[in-house]
């Protein structure tokens, strides 16, 4: 199965955005969406891009 930007992208939003709403819950919704979820975001990019890299990594000869 070949993945491309689409199909990896969207479970990490889907993913994000559950934690996001799941921890208003538990937290105040301005605290999450203040100070949670923009770490979330930045951390989600950084392991998907070093996840990428990994991956192009193992698949070369």
């Amino acid at each position: 199965m070949e993945y491309d930007f689409t199909r990896s992208v969207v479970p990490l939003v889907a993913i994000v955005a559950i934690a996001a709403v799941a921890l208003t819950s538990v937290m105040t919704p301005s605290t999450v969406f203040m100070m949670v979820l923009p770490s979330m975001i930045i951390f989600s990019i950084v392991a998907y891009f070093f996840g990428m890299k990994h991956g192009e990594f193992r698949a070369s000869p």
